[in-house]
């Protein structure tokens, strides 16, 4: 594969799981992404679906732990999972903390230094990525889903509304939906872009989706659980709900009992999503 070097691949409900790794030129430095290429796949184009990981996670840790591939199978998806970041770019702080620096890319373009030079994790998968997988695997070009978890969950959410026409659906498991406001969200930004809260407000979905909720009438679903550590100080759904009924957005917000924030509970829910992604790029 022409710029790609294939670290690894295995058989996975009748298609295969493939990890690769190349330069990538919006981050200026090696990234990693895992492919999921479905049993359709060996006769033809397939829909394709981007999942965005949350904090400390790897490319590796969708494909492991999320238990998409049988659905994927079913409904005849792709599914690509990029790293959460660049790494090992020798940048100052950029191991210190598990919420800032390696890991914890927050899906935007950097505009502070020194991270403004390789940390352009939007870039990446908006335009560098969805390239890439089209050059090199049997991917439809016009139909394309996001979803994510956790801080992937606020990157799916921020790039959807933002490209509209660049994907057809989009999901979320307990997201940072309104990151200006809680700690997560306002060390990355402060970090990325600088102490202007003004620029922050394009990162932020609950501010987003008041201003360019979706114009189709596609419906966004999310599951949050409501045991979740982080729910209240991190995650803060209920202002993204509001937000969604002051624009008229359509929400399916699903509460689980008892469920936590890891891959447990996004495992447990991830037929949902699948299908709910299914019915879009599918029809």
């Amino acid at each position: 594969m022409a710029g790609l070097t294939t670290l690894d691949g295995h058989a996975c409900f009748g298609g295969t799981v493939s990890f690769h790794e190349h330069h990538s030129e919006s981050c200026d430095a090696p990234m990693r992404f895992a492919v999921y290429a479905p049993p359709q796949a060996s006769n033809g184009p397939v829909p394709v679906l981007y999942y965005l990981a949350g904090l400390t996670s790897t490319e590796e840790t969708f494909m492991t732990k999320g238990g998409a591939q049988r659905y994927a199978a079913e409904h005849g998806l792709m599914l690509v999972a990029p790293d959460t970041s660049p790494r090992n770019l020798g940048l100052p702080g950029e191991d210190d903390a598990y919420d800032f620096g390696s890991g914890a890319g927050f899906y935007m373009d950097a505009t502070a230094e020194p991270w403004s030079a390789h940390y352009r994790m939007y870039s990446y998968v908006t335009r560098e990525l969805p390239a890439l997988v089209q050059e090199n695997f049997p991917a439809r070009p016009d139909a394309r889903g996001i979803f994510g978890h956790s801080m992937g969950g606020h990157g799916a959410l921020t790039i959807a509304l933002k490209n509209p026409d660049l994907y057809r659906s989009v999901s979320a498991f307990a997201p940072i939906s309104v990151p200006t406001r809680v700690p997560w969200g306002e060390k990355a930004l402060s970090g990325y872009l600088g102490k202007d809260r003004k620029a922050w407000r394009g990162h932020d979905a609950s501010e987003l989706i008041r201003e360019r909720p979706f114009p189709d009438g596609r419906t966004i679903l999310i599951h949050q659980g409501d045991a979740d550590e982080f729910l209240d100080e991190q995650l803060s759904p209920g202002v993204f709900e509001e937000a969604c009924a002051e624009s008229g957005q359509s929400l399916d917000l699903r509460w689980c009992e008892s469920y936590d924030h890891g891959y447990y509970f996004i495992s447990t829910f991830m037929e949902d999503h699948v299908k709910h992604h299914a019915e879009a790029l599918n029809g």
